[in-house]
């Protein structure tokens, strides 16, 4: 009997021991499996809605990693360096940044942060929405792509380099630098263009800096960027956009590299900002209305343009655009309307107002003939230009040009061009003293300097009898 009450204790010692072993092997694999996918952050990509937070570690269980949880992070910033951006200006730092705006995005009112200090080289990157209301991209530091496309990755795009898709409240804003690193763009496409503005075989693929694609209520505040292989900022389909407090340079010689250019947007503020390139300072595309311009210091650059508009045989439509309160230097032109022949559509309601000029070549120009070669052939058809007002326009004039030029289409004439408080005076040598003028219906309500007596009178019948195709 005693034997058999021993062996029963021994039996029931061996299970009780084997339960606990097994039960800490248990806990030791979920844990091990717990603390292992807490580093294991999912890669962003790059064409998908952005994913949700990475999970966090349960601070009780004695994870050593850094969580990414806006739980954790009740400033609400995200420091791209935490999610391992190097910012050495030699590492690619695209993936952290891609990772960093997936969790920053999910996060309302988050704040995706590019610290002072640091140069992060980021590659051909679509950051996409939608993202929580309130949420700030803020760059202090500065960003740059490989040193040229041909050092891309080839998956990667060539033709734009930073990419906002589907993007909602948002502020891109910071006193730091885009440098888009276009110098090499600039060399091979100087020697290397072809006709109607193509580049030939050999030359540079030329990447938009930034661009914003059907995206709302957008403000882009105090940045720099710099030399751009192409447009420094592009928006397309885009709504309630605000630009303040930018300064965007390039050399003088380098070709499309317009400073901001928008396209089929609406209800745009653009203000306060300083712009010298080797192309237009500000270019207005079609399917644009309600565009204000204000306290501008432009050049040296091509100006600041509505166009070109028509090419390809195609419809455009620009309204309601103001241009006010801007000083324009050193420039190849000065308020510009350009179309092509053969288009259709409109531009009416424009205002240029109280813009100051410095050495422009062609201060004030409508040129409905606008061409890249010297073979355009001629066309009929041709986009209306109407209802456009020049008003307190003064300064100096490169006499190489007249200082106003209005080229309209023999078929379609421009309408109700109107003049008031027009001074301008040849920067050096003799005044010229005829402006040029084709086909322009118009009036002025003061004296010009120079005198403008070539604007025709009335309404043209030519109007009335082709309204078809018009916006």
């Amino acid at each position: 009997m005693v034997d058999l009450s021993r062996m029963l204790v021994t039996v029931f010692s061996i299970s009780f021991g084997c339960s606990i072993i097994c039960s800490q092997a248990r806990f030791q694999y979920h844990h091990t499996r717990s603390s292992h996918k807490h580093h294991d952050h999912p890669l962003s990509q790059i064409s998908q809605p952005p994913s949700l937070p990475p999970e966090s570690s349960d601070p009780n269980e004695g994870g050593s990693g850094t969580s990414y949880n806006s739980n954790n992070n009740s400033s609400g910033i995200f420091d791209v360096r935490t999610f391992g951006a190097m910012g050495d200006g030699i590492t690619d730092d695209t993936e952290a940044f891609k990772t960093a705006w997936d969790t920053a995005c999910q996060v309302e009112s988050g704040h995706l942060l590019v610290p002072s200090g640091y140069s992060f080289i980021i590659q051909s990157t679509i950051f996409t929405g939608p993202c929580q209301r309130g949420f700030v991209f803020q760059v202090d530091g500065t960003l740059m792509p490989p040193d040229g496309p041909d050092f891309w990755p080839q998956n990667c795009s060539r033709r734009q380099w930073v990419v906002f898709y589907r993007i909602n409240d948002m502020a891109l804003q910071g006193g730091g630098l885009f440098d888009g690193r276009g110098e090499k763009c600039v060399i091979a496409n100087t020697y290397n263009q072809g006709i109607n503005g193509t580049t030939l075989p050999g030359s540079c693929d030329s990447p938009i800096a930034i661009r914003f694609f059907m995206s709302t209520n957008l403000t882009v505040k105090g940045l720099r960027i710099k030399n751009s292989p192409q447009f420094h900022f592009r928006f397309d389909n885009c709504r309630n956009v605000k630009i303040a407090s930018i300064h965007i340079t390039a050399p003088a010689s380098s070709p499309n590299t317009d400073g901001i250019h928008i396209e089929n947007t609406n209800n745009v503020e653009i203000y306060d900002s300083v712009i010298s390139n080797g192309d237009d300072c500000i270019s207005i595309g079609s399917g644009c209305y309600d565009v204000d311009i204000r306290n501008i210091t432009c050049g040296p650059s091509h100006g600041i343009s509505i166009g070109s508009l028509g090419n390809h045989n195609s419809r455009a439509c620009v309204s309601n655009v103001t241009v006010r309160d801007t000083a324009i230097k050193q420039s190849a032109n000065g308020v510009r309307i350009k179309t092509w022949q053969g288009g259709h559509g409109s531009v009416s309601g424009i205002r240029f107002s109280n813009v100051r000029m410095e050495g422009v070549r062609n201060p004030i120009i409508i040129d409905q003939f606008y061409c890249l070669s010297r073979y355009c052939a001629n066309q009929t058809s041709a986009v209306l230009v109407s209802d456009i007002v020049y008003s307190n326009i003064k300064g100096t004039y490169d006499v190489r040009s007249p200082p106003m030029h209005f080229g309209c289409s023999d078929s379609v004439p421009c309408t109700n061009i109107t003049l008031s408080d027009v001074e301008l005076l040849p920067a050096r040598g003799e005044m010229v003293l005829d402006p040029f003028c084709w086909n322009a219906y118009g009036d002025f309500q003061t004296l010009t300097i120079p005198p403008v007596s070539c604007l025709l009178q009335g309404f043209p019948r030519s109007i009335l009898d082709n309204v078809v195709g018009y916006c």
